[in-house]
């Protein structure tokens, strides 16, 4: 075991997966010798040379094409962008492309790639560089998406969607990138695809978040629990195919359910989750299931705190919904 964060956890995953896959290709804006904007490609280039990763052009639509044709050639490209803001030309390349390669050819063809994409608030990055649109790509079939909260999980996470047949969004949640470390196996292990877990047991109220939210969500549980309510937090982990089992497990038990994101309320993930347990667990649920998001404006340069569903907004929707 060694400590590491975030940063060194994902970058422990790539260089380990490149020593065992030759096959592996790492691509992106300044992802070689600068190691990347948050460096979590350092000495990578270094090691494997300038033919596995490689410092690209600005552009996202030519990252994410070029990526699909390495994928459709035999190898197993991990393209990044450089923030999940900048996403949005490589679109087409995604929806278009890589996730409809497998449904198009029958089954033939895959497109084993792993978009690496720094996403979220934390940084007083402001609207260009704070985004969260997971929203898009869960909507899109053939895509699996992915969000880790903690180093441990990023580095099992990784290896297990560079070894995935399917393209996959990584998501990285830049706020947490240095904000803790934990101990990770400096050898090979994988955490499962679309496997939620269940971080802290409760009995009131299951609240579900993932990336950055997990420790606002933590964080929230254990306050609440001062005034008599045990919350039961689950870590979604894979966004989707997302792990629903696990979710109505918990609110069959609880008859309550909170979810946390920071992407914008309307139409995000969590009310997705709302429709589903609402479907499955109808009768279960002893209180309207409530959402904390981020708000239905643009992500602001200097009210960052106010933006983010942080702890201090959890814990009212925690408490009602447990007391209603």
């Amino acid at each position: 075991m060694t400590q590491m964060n975030m940063v060194s956890a994902i970058n422990d995953a790539l260089r380990f997966e490149m020593q065992n896959d030759d096959r592996v290709v790492v691509m992106g804006e300044d992802v070689g010798k600068l190691g990347g904007v948050f460096r979590v490609t350092a000495g990578l280039q270094k090691e494997f040379g300038e033919e596995r990763v490689i410092d690209t052009p600005l552009s996202e639509t030519g990252i994410i094409g070029t990526a699909i044709g390495m994928a459709m050639g035999g190898l197993r490209p991990v393209p990044e962008i450089q923030f999940g803001d900048f996403i949005y030309p490589a679109v087409d390349q995604l929806i278009n492309e890589a996730a409809k390669y497998r449904y198009r050819s029958g089954g033939e063809f895959t497109c084993p790639m792993v978009v690496r994409v720094p996403v979220g608030g934390g940084i007083k990055g402001g609207h260009y560089h704070s985004q969260s649109p997971e929203t898009i790509f869960v909507h899109t079939a053939g895509l699996k998406v992915v969000c880790p909260s903690n180093p441990y999980d990023a580095k099992g996470l990784m290896l297990a969607s560079i070894r995935d047949n399917d393209p996959v969004l990584f998501f990285e949640p830049k706020r947490v990138y240095r904000a803790l470390k934990m101990d990770v196996p400096e050898g090979e292990y994988t955490v499962e695809l679309s496997r939620a877990k269940v971080v802290r047991e409760g009995e009131h109220v299951t609240l579900v978040a993932w990336g950055a939210m997990l420790l606002e969500a933590i964080a929230a549980a254990e306050e609440v629990k001062e005034q008599g309510v045990e919350a039961e937090v689950i870590d979604l982990r894979t966004l989707w195919p997302m792990d629903t089992e696990t979710v109505v497990q918990s609110v069959k038990k609880t008859g309550r359910l909170v979810i946390v994101h920071e992407a914008a309320k309307a139409c995000g993930l969590g009310a997705e989750m709302v429709a589903q347990i609402c479907e499955t667990a109808f009768t279960h649920l002893q209180a309207p299931p409530r959402r904390v998001t981020g708000w239905d404006t643009p992500f602001p340069y200097t009210l960052e705190n106010e933006y983010l569903p942080l702890a201090h907004r959890i814990v009212p929707a925690l408490l009602e919904t447990a007391r209603f």
